[in-house]
């Protein structure tokens, strides 16, 4: 197959690309009165946002081909003989938010004395702000805003930390896109899809902008000081390699059928060294504008991506490993493991170094920093670089 630059047809929908591209993670009270101090209760950590940071495709450790079982210890979600996703996601498995038991802020060590998780996959950053400021409910939610102005007044929030903005740029419909062009047209998509982006940028970190600012408003509401807890903004990691790092060629069907990463090489690229670090950078300068913290993960998956030369699936005989199995979820293929919108998110390993992450960057009172793995090792081997 040789892939074109060409305009696309209109055409219908067909249900087997439907069921085999959709991705939807990739992503109302008030806020409550005002407090005249912050809350007395234990000190927590919390974290906003949207699929990135809710723990979404928590379930899985590692990638499998195996259709059956446990998928060769894949799929945590696998108890008594059948399957169970509450058992990773909670009761927010039914409303499709998918905040998993190992998402990044369950997986941080030493900070505060509880985690709450406000982050939903889907969220936009109109889900962020209050409802006062047009922020709007998902999946029977209020807006995070809104959840956290409880919490701020009951606990004493120490960390904030946000992952937003993709979905208002269309994380999701470009994953798709590719993919189908891979798939069925057999042409390129990030020509067209960087136009696209190019489009929805200015308005997305405008987006992010307010979602700090009413952060912010809502602390200083329930009494906080700016200097009380600290706001982290981070950007998103790859979870395609590049095409020198694909250990699948791109003829053949081998990255529809065994890797679960159908995307040309030209995309695979874009995606990894275009689309992705522009998108941090806008990020840290939204950062540096509003003056948190910044977290950079665009590497952060750097050798454990889907298809990556470096890691691998897992196999009957040679189970899942931390060091050596994929940590982003592959897009399903052949029988249906799970959904489709855990496709292409950190899966349990990932977000266990996630944790470490936000560990990490919360010990440095000041400064933004990128986080990056080591070779062979787990969640224990992540660290950071300065970011200037």
């Amino acid at each position: 197959m040789v892939p074109t630059f060409r305009l696309r047809p209109w055409r219908p929908a067909a249900a087997f690309v439907t069921a085999f591209l959709t991705v939807t993670g990739l992503l109302a009270a008030g806020a409550g009165p005002a407090h005249a101090s912050p809350g007395g209760g234990p000190v927590a950590v919390v974290s906003m946002g949207d699929s990135y940071i809710s723990g979404e495709a928590g379930r899985w450790r590692g990638n499998s081909n195996t259709q059956t079982g446990s998928r060769s210890g894949t799929d945590r979600a696998y108890t008594a003989g059948r399957y169970d996703p509450a058992l990773v996601y909670g009761n927010t498995y039914s409303s499709g938010c998918d905040r998993s038991d190992s998402a990044e802020v369950n997986s941080i060590t030493g900070i505060g004395d509880v985690q709450v998780n406000l982050a939903c996959s889907g969220a936009t950053t109109a889900n962020v702000f209050r409802s006062a400021r047009g922020g709007q409910p998902l999946k029977g939610e209020a807006p995070q805003a809104d959840q956290l102005a409880k919490v701020a007044a009951n606990d004493r929030v120490k960390l904030i930390t946000l992952s937003i903005g993709g979905n208002d740029l269309g994380f999701a419909d470009v994953i798709a896109t590719c993919a189908e062009d891979y798939i069925v047209w057999y042409s390129y998509c990030h020509d067209d899809q960087q136009r696209a982006v190019a489009g929805r940028m200015g308005a997305a970190m405008t987006g992010v902008t307010k979602s700090i600012e009413e952060i912010r408003a809502v602390m200083s509401a329930a009494g906080y000081s700016t200097a009380d807890y600290r706001i982290v903004l981070q950007s998103a990691p790859s979870p395609i390699p590049r095409s020198s790092e694909n250990r699948y060629s791109q003829s053949g069907w081998t990255r529809v059928t065994t890797g679960g990463c159908p995307f040309w090489n030209a995309d695979a690229d874009w995606a990894r060294d275009t689309f992705v670090p522009e998108f941090s950078a806008r990020l840290k300068a939204v950062a540096k504008a509003e003056q948190v913290q910044f977290l950079d993960l665009q590497d952060m998956l750097q050798g454990r991506e889907v298809c990556s030369k470096t890691s691998r699936l897992a196999t009957p005989g040679q189970g899942p490993s931390a060091a050596t199995s994929e940590w982003a979820r592959f897009l399903v293929s052949g029988a249906l493991q799970g959904t489709a919108q855990e496709s292409f998110h950190p899966n349990y390993y990932a977000q266990r170094a996630l944790g470490s992450c936000l560990t990490l960057i919360y010990a440095q009172a000041s400064g933004n920093y990128a986080c990056h793995n080591t070779p062979g090792r787990d969640a224990t081997g992540m660290y950071l670089t300065t970011v200037t």
